[in-house]
């Protein structure tokens, strides 16, 4: 039988885990962990899935498409807006928006940290 795993968490490094953690509170709607603190923060959905943020000294934000610092990690959402209305939503609330492939199918954006994540639309 094949091993069967069921993913609990994701933990990103970063420079302010307090801060990341509000920018994907805002973006996801999870609860904050009760015990997030500025050295390891973390979000949690109702299911048990965990995304924490840890933080980092002397930190480098991955630079994406280049490879000078790897990704390392790529977060793919779901959305059920537009892209442009989700894009936009996320811009205000910090995102940034590197170079892009394929914007009719999908948009890489970049966390705060600068950890690239993409959205598609949920169809």
């Amino acid at each position: 039988m094949p091993l069967q795993m069921k993913l609990s968490a994701i933990t990103l490094d970063c420079p302010d885990p307090l801060a990341l953690a509000a920018f994907y509170q805002q973006a996801t709607g999870l609860e904050p962990h009760p015990r997030s603190d500025a050295e390891f923060a973390g979000l949690t959905r109702e299911d048990g899935l965990f995304i924490g943020f840890q933080r980092v000294d002397d930190y480098r934000a991955p630079s994406w498409p280049g490879q000078i610092v790897p990704q390392q990690l790529h977060i793919c959402f779901k959305v059920v807006e537009e892209l442009d209305e989700a894009e936009a939503q996320l811009l205000e609330l910090g995102a940034g928006k590197p170079e892009q492939q394929d914007e009719d199918r999908y948009r890489v954006l970049t966390d705060p940290a600068g950890h690239p994540f993409c959205i598609v639309r949920d169809r």
